[in-house]
């Protein structure tokens, strides 16, 4: 044991923590070039070593603390959060993201009641938070294990749930270097809930107790029909808002990366040589992007726009949108003709093809998935989308699929009916968290007081 202040810290841990601290040193050169360049970071660097504001929980109520990375994992609970505010009324709904995108579309969930950036994992950051936040639940998302968050989680006596637990290929060695590490991590988890059978068994084998492991499914195949059902921006509504006329053959190429976007460019030059009004709508991953491919866009000779530019009234005359906005992505998939799905040129790992999918659009992606494997498979055994194995296909793909109308309709009916069918995460997961933290109409769960300082095991403050 290494001791830090009146703290015994287990040797992974010291060496985890030394990690951090060292990778914090590592990428600051990093994060101040994109303070000064981007503007990123300014504003929420306080935040991210532990300061929140007192209106982060003013009337110091126990809490439920959601911590989302960025847009996907915020996206993928949107419709557990209502369903969480119904069940614990007596708390407070707090998340935190790791990302500035993530953190414009949290601000669009309205059963949240404060938004805050994660902090850095360190023992000192971790205790002022949680001092802060007083969660009695602890909800992560996806493939969030914090060794020091969960750690100190569990000395104060808060439960913690994983939901829609993903361990990827890719990811899953990594886990198993750091394997002594993640065993202590897992064994305090209470309730993993995790999206296949290959993700529940990663979960056993990194750690977790074989009877605190569900195999729940993915919360984004529900979440996504009742966002095409629910979705105040029909088709006409959106076509409206980006000027374009019904029946122009719209490709979106979703979050792309560096080095994907000029395959793309060159694949619909050949399409507007057969249909010189189709519409190419860009959205890069990261919007700090939107210039460097504003650019790429015109030095290949497309008249190109952002789409904050776009012009009050009358069709855009440019021939590529760059979509440098939050949040209008999922909707604008309705309107699209093909979904090109970036992130698979480049070995990057994919991206989720549910989105696109749930409004039955014929979807194209490359061959590195990795990180949607299940998924992957899943949409390719169905026949509910495509897959090319390079770059050098991606204009044929495009062109074989705007020729032949009836592949375009079966690929997009057939994803469409695969999303419908595979719903029903959202419920299971609820029993598995009211299983370790039972709701209370009254919101007096542990039947104290909401303002009341709780005590743990050992009969101290637990903040």
């Amino acid at each position: 044991m290494f001791r830090v202040g009146a703290l015994a810290v287990p040797p992974m841990y010291f060496l985890y923590n030394l990690a951090i601290v060292f990778y914090a040193i590592l990428v600051a050169p990093r994060v101040l070039y994109d303070a000064v360049r981007y503007r990123k970071y300014i504003g929420s660097l306080a935040e991210r070593c532990g300061w929140l504001s007192a209106e982060i929980n003013p009337d110091r109520k126990p809490s439920i603390w959601i911590p989302a990375v960025s847009v996907g994992e915020v996206l993928s609970i949107r419709a557990l959060i209502p369903a969480l505010r119904d069940r614990y009324p007596g708390h407070r709904l707090l998340m935190s993201t790791t990302t500035e995108t993530g953190r414009s579309v949290a601000a669009q969930l309205k059963a949240v009641d404060a938004l805050f950036y994660f902090p850095l994992d360190l023992p000192m950051i971790v205790k002022r938070v949680l001092a802060r936040v007083r969660p009695d639940l602890f909800l992560m998302v996806d493939t969030e294990l914090w060794p020091n968050l969960l750690r100190h989680c569990a000395r104060l006596g808060v439960k913690t749930v994983l939901v829609n637990g993903r361990i990827s290929d890719r990811s899953y060695p990594r886990y198993l270097l750091a394997r002594s590490l993640f065993r202590r991590v897992l064994v305090g988890v209470d309730r993993c809930c995790a999206q296949s059978e290959t993700t529940s068994m990663r979960l056993i084998d990194l750690g977790a107790s074989p009877a605190r492991v569900t195999v729940t499914g993915n919360l984004k195949f529900d979440v996504l029909p009742g966002l095409v059902v629910a979705s105040s921006w029909n088709n006409d509504a959106v076509l409206k808002a980006f000027r374009v006329s019904p029946g122009r053959t719209v490709i979106i190429a979703a979050s792309t990366h560096s080095g994907e976007e000029s395959f793309v460019l060159d694949a619909f030059a050949r399409i507007r040589q057969q249909d010189s009004q189709a519409l190419l709508v860009v959205a890069p991953r990261h919007p700090e992007r939107c210039e460097e491919v504003t650019a790429l866009s015109s030095i290949k000779g497309f008249e190109t726009v952002r789409r904050s530019d776009l012009p009050a009234k009358g069709q855009p005359v440019a021939a590529v949108v760059v979509l440098d906005t939050v949040g209008e992505l999922a909707v604008l998939y309705q309107i699209a003709s093909i979904v090109f799905l970036g992130g698979s040129l480049v070995p990057v790992g994919g991206h989720n093809v549910l989105e696109p999918a749930s409004w039955g659009k014929p979807v194209v992606f490359g061959p590195h998935m990795r990180n949607f494997s299940e998924i992957t498979e899943l949409f390719l055994a169905n026949r509910a989308a495509r897959q090319i194995s390079g770059a050098d296909e991606l204009e044929i793909a495009l062109l074989e699929l705007l020729d032949d109308s009836k592949q375009c309709a079966s690929l997009g009916a057939a994803a469409a009916n695969l999303v419908r069918g595979q719903g029903g995460a959202t419920e299971r997961s609820l029993a598995e968290i009211a299983a370790v933290f039972p709701p209370d109409k009254t919101g007096l769960n542990r039947g104290v007081e909401p303002n009341s300082c709780q005590v743990d095991r050992n009969g101290s403050s637990r903040f």
